[in-house]
Order: C-alpha cells, then structure tokens, then sequence
C-alpha cells in the first residue's frame, strides 16, 4: 500500500503530561503493575552543532585548495588508493559539468577542515559515485547538488563499506546520500534533501550490514515527490529497499515531509532502537513486505497529523497510523536476530493514532495489486509459481503472499492527548486489519480470508502495555471499532495485562 504525503506547518506541542494524572481508569481486574516505559530520548542536535574537522592537514595528507575548481577531483585521479584527502577551509566547487564528480580509488579517505564545503551550486548532479570500496568522507559539508530522482549525491552508485562521519549533506535534489553493504553514517546531519535524506538502494543485489547512528535527519522531501508523482512510495526522511540486517540508533528523525523512515520491499533484520522520532508529516515509521525486526526504547511524538488530518478530512476510514507494518512480520525461516517483530519498551506521545498492522488481501507475487512490481517474497524463488493452480495449494499459499505475522507489541506507553492534537475523529485508533479480497479474480484469497488469519490466526498480541488517553481499537475489517473491553474480549482477547485510563481529551 501506497501513501500519498502533503505537507503543512507543525505546530509546537507541550508533553501531554496531564494524562497521567487522568481520572476515568478502566483496566483488567488483574491488571498488572505498568509496565517500564522507555527513558526520554535526547535529540541528536547534529545540525546546529557540527562537530569540527582537523584545523591542520593530517601527516601525509594530500591538502586541496578552494580556490581551484575542480581540484579535489583531480587530485583525486593522480593519487594511489588509501590517500588521505584534507580540504582546506572554504568553498570548494567542482568543475561546471554535471558529470564533474569526484571518482574515489580504494580505502580513500576525505576530511573536511573546519568551514570546508563541497557546493555543487546546482550544476553537478553528484559529489561522489564510482564503485570504490571502504571510502571515508569525514568533517564535510555537502551541498547544492542536483541528482535526478531516486539518483543520490554522495556515494551515488551504493559502493560496499563507506564510513560518513560528522558530515553535513544539505540542500541536494534527489537523494543527499546512497547506500551500500556494510556502510555506517553516523553523526552526520542530513538534511533538506529534495527526495530522501538516504536512499539505501542498490540495483544489483541487496544491502547488508547497514548502521545509522547517531545522525539527524530532517526536513527532507523538499520537492514533494509524493505530490508530483502520487502513488510513487519514493520518499521520506530514510528510504530502506531489501536491505539485508541494519541497525538504526540514536537518530533524531523530524520534520520530513512524510514518513521519518520507511523500510520497502523485503528488508530483514532491522534494530530501530533508541531513536526520537517527532513531528513527521506522515508515519514516524513505516515497515512493509519485510521481516524480522526490533523496535525498542524510541520515542515517538507528534508525527502524521499531517497525513492523519488528511484522510480523515476525506471522510476515509482506515486507521494510518504512527507505527504502520503493512504486510509484514516474523519469519522463522529468514536467517535474522529475532524471528518475529517485537515492538517493545517505546513512549509514543500525541501522535495522529498508534499502531495499525494491515495486510492488504489483494497483494501478493504475480498479483496486479503489488505494488511492489516483479518483487517476490524471500520465500519464492521462482516467481512465476505463483499462480493457479499451484498457488492455491500449500506450500505456496502461504509462501506467495508477505503475512503481517508474529508481532508483539508489548511493555509500550501510548498517549493521547486530542487537545493537543487537535482532533475529534480517527486520530485514536489501535488496528489490525485487512480488506476483503477481491482481486484478481484468480486469487486464492478473495473474501475474509486474510481479514480472519490476521486478526486471529497469525500470532499478532498487543498485551501489558499502558493506555493514557480516548484510545479506540479496529479489528478484522475498518468498519469494527471496538472499546477497551470489546478489544481485550472474545473473541480478540488484545492487550492482556494491560491499563487503560480514559477521559475526553477535547
């Protein structure tokens, strides 16, 4: 499923720390102690407050000048592999031909003094591309690059095990940085990019071993991709395709125009942990067709009153969420750190609703509904089984299709505040769903079948977690709203152990 993003100013909120004290309480009679939420999440203040490069030129260094155009490429080619690159304060420019980038050999490294720049004053399409490995760009700013869409400016063919450090990618089009395996960003500011922040992408074969940490990653989707192209599902703070094991801590994601991060199309083994998430147009977090993954200890606030609002307006019914996994889940027979997805011990705050886990019964391998087009599940080689007859029998009647499965959402605070997000309706919701199927008209899932296997069937639990707020609860289908004692009932029996204190929050 698709999301269209649109943006609009954020108002400020104030912690809904009121709630706490809120009357009302309705909970399980053994209802156990709440649970340990997770402690505040400092924000990564990157941006702001760049950490400084060498003031001197390391031993061996080869110093590049800023007043000479295109230096730093050119030294670049005339040097072995494993040159330390030194830039001098200054704005250092390319020269003016789209295709000017720099080229890096092997084991190069790039360290940006204090005040050094790489401006590609909106001619260069790239910083830096080629397919070197173990590249290291340090200490720079980079910036008024003008990639193609879903084309990236730094490391713009995904080479295998790039270290950005302390770097500040700003103010490109397209995506300010690409990925490869092995890569690490860490405490770098990404920011007003035009498309992604990172795009972790690679054409041939899947990415591995990703981490990104410590980094701020703001204010991206400049150009409004969503808006130009609807449907396009190619944009947000940090775009993840098929990436094979990434760890994601630390960050402050915020003010993107749309999702803060987004994992598409087969990705495995994620760890989102430790993370502030806050203020994003559209869902903090997006998980869908993937697998395996942990989402612990973030704090998550103020996101999607942008979107929410949005399809609300449009008197739409389905419950976007915050935290949304469309069409995935745990898969014991995916190598991972964890075979299911737990989402545990995270604080989400006055955000426009929580959790929806959907599974939209149309769309699975071969089927004209996929929007994931020619992608399979990591369960089908051969895509072309996937259809009738075969398809609806066993093995492949399970294999064809991603599963929202083997989710555990557990130890969590939700807050919810309508006076602070300034809503009456739909912005309250808790789901798990799925659409009655219908297409195409050989499709072995047509009618309730996902509905009931999602709702019931997958081993999807929401137990001990806590409850501040107007909280409402959607099961099997968009039309079954339930309360607190209907969701915890027959025949869901949701949120054992957990507590629930209700009031009106305006």
């Amino acid at each position: 499923m698709r999301i269209k993003w649109r943006r609009r100013a954020l108002p400020t909120a104030p912690l809904a720390l009121a709630l706490l004290a809120a009357t009302g309480c309705e909970s399980t009679p053994d209802a156990r102690p709440e649970p340990t939420a997770a402690p505040s999440t400092s924000a990564a203040r990157v941006c702001a407050k760049p950490a400084a490069g060498p003031a001197k030129a390391p031993a061996g260094a080869v110093t590049v000048d800023p007043a000479v155009p295109g230096d730093l490429a050119a030294k670049t080619k005339s040097s072995p592999p494993n040159t330390t690159f030194w830039l001098r304060p200054g704005k250092h420019r390319l020269r003016p031909d789209r295709y000017a980038q720099v080229i890096p050999k092997e084991g190069n490294s790039y360290l940006g003094a204090p005040g050094a720049v790489l401006d590609g004053r909106k001619t260069n399409q790239y910083a830096f591309g080629g397919a070197a490995r173990d590249v290291t760009i340090r200490h720079l700013t980079v910036q008024g690059f003008v990639a193609p869409h879903d084309e990236g400016v730094v490391n713009h063919d995904s080479a295998d095990g790039w270290v950005i450090e302390h770097a500040t990618i700003q103010n490109n089009s397209g995506a300010g940085l690409m990925a490869g395996a092995r890569q690490q960003v860490r405490a770098s500011c990404l920011r007003g990019n035009g498309q992604y922040g990172m795009n972790a992408y690679k054409a041939a074969g899947r990415i591995s071993d990703l981490v990104v940490e410590g980094n701020e990653i703001a204010d991206n989707n400049k150009d409004d991709w969503e808006r130009r192209r609807p449907g396009c599902g190619c944009t947000g703070g940090v775009k993840f395709w098929a990436v094979n094991g990434a760890d994601i801590r630390g960050n402050w994601v915020h003010d993107n125009r749309g999702a803060g991060l987004w994992a598409d199309t087969n990705n495995n083994d994620f760890r989102i942990e430790d993370n502030l998430l806050e203020a994003n147009d559209g869902a903090a977090l997006i998980y869908e067709t993937s697998y395996n993954a942990v989402i612990r200890k973030n704090t998550i606030r103020r996101n999607n009153w942008v979107e929410g609002r949005r399809h609300a307006d449009r008197g739409d019914n389905f419950p976007f969420a915050t935290v949304y996994l469309s069409e995935s889940g745990g898969e014991p027979r995916i190598r991972a750190r964890t075979d299911k997805i737990e989402i545990y011990r995270n604080v989400l705050e006055n955000n426009w609703s929580g959790i929806t886990l959907w599974e939209n019964a149309d769309r699975f391998c071969n089927s004209p509904a996929n929007t994931s087009s020619g992608d399979c599940t990591l369960l089908v080689k051969n895509t072309d089984r996937c259809a009738q007859p075969a398809i609806a029998t066993a093995p492949l009647y399970a294999d064809c299709r991603w599963k929202t499965q083997r989710v555990d959402i557990h130890g969590n605070r939700f807050v919810l505040d309508k006076s602070v997000v300034d809503c009456t309706v739909k912005c309250d919701r808790m789901a798990v769903l799925a659409n009655y199927g219908t297409y195409p008209d050989w499709s072995p899932y047509r009618g309730e079948r996902v509905a009931e296997a999602i709702t019931r069937k997958q081993h999807n639990r929401w137990h001990d977690n806590v409850y501040l707020g107007p909280w409402k609860f959607v099961a099997h289908d968009p039309g079954r709203v339930l309360d607190f004692r209907q969701w915890q009932g027959t025949p869901y029996r949701q949120d054992a152990g957990s507590t629930f204190r209700a009031r009106d929050g305006g």
